[in-house]
């Protein structure tokens, strides 16, 4: 069909998953399994959409030759006139869904996803603005019934996190969350500004599909994982046990520290989870920047050092730099109404990759 890559290598991977699926064995590697299944879910839909685009093509022509025949019933001929252009409009809303479900889905699209705020520029209004993200993306969560974990954080004298860690899971979290990645700006009048000056100050957020066990080859001899006893705020509990946790990974220098919990093994668990994502999101830029081509048909970088967002408080205006988007409803996005942003940068993103799809250059 014209516009549309070919149905059949789609079908064979279908039939492949049908004998995976039916295998004894399938179901004793549960993740494996999930991410199978979906696929296999989605192949189907996108062959039933297949089949109906070919009817619809074949109905449409019907229904042109009836209304260019010289033969045809006035009565007929008004009433395929007036069909016509909701049949054509049925097909391309329809070509268009099928186009996006061909576009190969990215593996990290299922993960659940740690995410890291760290205040950068400006101060305490800095810190504070970084636990306003913090709580925009807990109440974004929310929202998509997805679940939070505290992992690691450093609270600021004035509120609000110098750093703050913490993990997402549930259903195609990586998916939404990928495009926060980068440096966002705020421009408010700080709670401690006497003179209603507007000041400007950044906060940076790195959002990490979650690290398993195939993606990575790490020599734990390479871990540095050093125990003692945490600093600050805690409770006494924490401050007289060697609870916290320091994990370096020596080659890279990548550096995690840990004291949230009062448990030895639950802080180095999960320092060691927040490394892996680490180590694996650095693994994934180095491999972005080698297919450089790529770049065109992807939404910015995902460069913890890109520029990706202004948040103007006196305005109540949200712009987003990369795709030149402009939102007055700043006070709702706050509130964790984030899905008219993503769902602008998915279609963006999609719209690229659909001319790499049309291309052949994506695979």
């Amino acid at each position: 069909m014209e516009g549309i890559p070919h149905i059949e290598p789609y079908i064979a991977r279908h039939k492949e998953l049908d004998g995976e699926i039916s295998d004894p064995d399938f179901f004793q590697d549960q993740r494996r399994a999930a991410t199978l299944s979906r696929e296999h879910q989605k192949l189907g839909v996108l062959i039933e959409q297949y089949d109906e685009l070919v009817r619809l093509e074949g109905e449409i022509s019907d229904t042109r030759e009836l209304v260019s025949g010289e033969d045809t019933d006035e009565e007929l001929k008004e009433l395929a006139e007036v069909e016509l252009p909701e049949l054509e409009e049925k097909f391309e809303t329809l070509k268009q869904e099928i186009l996006i479900s061909m576009i190969p889905p990215d593996p990290t699209d299922s993960r659940n996803t740690i995410v890291e705020i760290r205040a950068g520029a400006g101060g305490d209004e800095a810190s504070l603005f970084a636990g306003d993200l913090s709580r925009l993306y807990q109440r974004f969560a929310e929202l998509n019934s997805w679940k939070i974990e505290p992992m690691s954080s450093s609270p600021s004298e004035v509120g609000g996190y110098k750093e703050n860690i913490f993990l997402v899971t549930g259903e195609e979290v990586y998916r939404k969350l990928r495009y926060e990645s980068g440096v966002h700006r705020v421009q408010r009048i700080p709670v401690t500004e006497s003179g209603g000056r507007i000041h400007t100050s950044t906060v940076t957020v790195a959002m990490m599909p979650e690290a398993e066990d195939v993606d990575l080859d790490i020599d734990q001899g390479d871990l540095e994982i050093t125990t003692m006893r945490a600093s600050g705020a805690g409770g006494q509990h924490v401050n007289t046990t060697d609870s916290a946790v320091r994990i370096v990974h020596v080659p890279t220098g990548e550096m995690v520290y840990c004291a949230d919990e009062r448990s030895q093994l639950k802080n180095r668990d999960k320092a060691l989870k927040v490394l892996y994502s680490r180590l694996l999101e650095k693994k994934q830029r180095e491999e972005q920047a080698k297919y450089a081509a790529q770049r065109k048909s992807q939404v910015g970088t995902g460069d913890r050092s890109e520029r990706i967002r202004t948040y103007n408080f006196p305005q109540g205006r949200l712009t987003d730099h990369r795709i030149g988007l402009t939102l007055h409803t700043l006070p709702q996005v706050m509130e964790g109404e984030l899905e008219p942003v993503v769902d602008a940068l998915q279609r963006a993103e999609y719209k690229g990759k659909l001319d790499a799809l049309l291309e052949g250059n994506l695979s």
